[in-house]
């Protein structure tokens, strides 16, 4: 059971905020503090996402396995294992607080939501690391935390090679970055009639 639904879990992550996006947009009372704040904390994930998307490259898009070519250690990842997972919790909770909808339970649901979803996420992922990758991903393992991010990059000798990429980055955000923008453009209007 919990493989295939971390598996399920794997392959519909870019559909799962759908629901929690839709109510927040319906329910949605934006201020001037909440969208000041929460835009900033939704940009901020945006910003991370981009950030670890110029690293790790296309293969974010993936939903049929998971897969990898290396274990990138670089960038984002120097400081966190699993930085677009984290930008993305930040813009969903700063989209929330933006949209200032059902305060504080829709913002929290979506935040225990997505950390559940994102936790069953990893550990697929990282059991597929692990076994593609061995002793390079458990030192990696062993010195970057999973969601929260350490003061001081990990320094490894892969990360000479491991340059970001931020044209395919942009390529690879496109929708994302269309997601966001109408998300934003939506509350904005809402907020500028309330």
């Amino acid at each position: 059971m919990v493989p295939r639904l971390r598996q399920t879990l794997f392959h519909y992550r870019s559909y799962t905020p759908i629901p929690f996006l839709l109510a927040m947009l319906v329910f949605a009372h934006p201020s001037d503090e909440t969208m000041l704040v929460g835009g900033a904390v939704a940009l901020l994930g945006e910003m991370v996402r981009f950030w670890g998307v110029a690293y790790a490259g296309s293969l974010t898009r993936a939903t049929g396995s998971v897969g990898a070519p290396e274990v990138v250690v670089a960038g984002p990842f120097a400081y966190v294992r699993n930085p677009l997972y984290v930008g993305n919790i930040l813009m969903y909770t700063g989209i929330g607080w933006m949209a200032h909808a059902l305060q504080p339970w829709l913002v929290l649901a979506a935040f225990l939501y997505f950390t559940f979803q994102y936790r069953m996420i990893v550990t697929l992922e990282e059991e597929f690391l692990e076994r593609e990758f061995g002793a390079a991903y458990l030192e990696f393992k062993k010195n970057v935390p999973r969601f929260v991010p350490r003061l001081s990059p990990f320094r490894h000798a892969a990360q000479e090679h491991q340059l970001p990429k931020w044209r395919e980055a942009l390529k690879s955000e496109t929708r994302t970055l269309q997601a966001f923008g109408l998300v934003l453009g939506i509350l904005l209007i809402l907020w500028i009639r309330s």
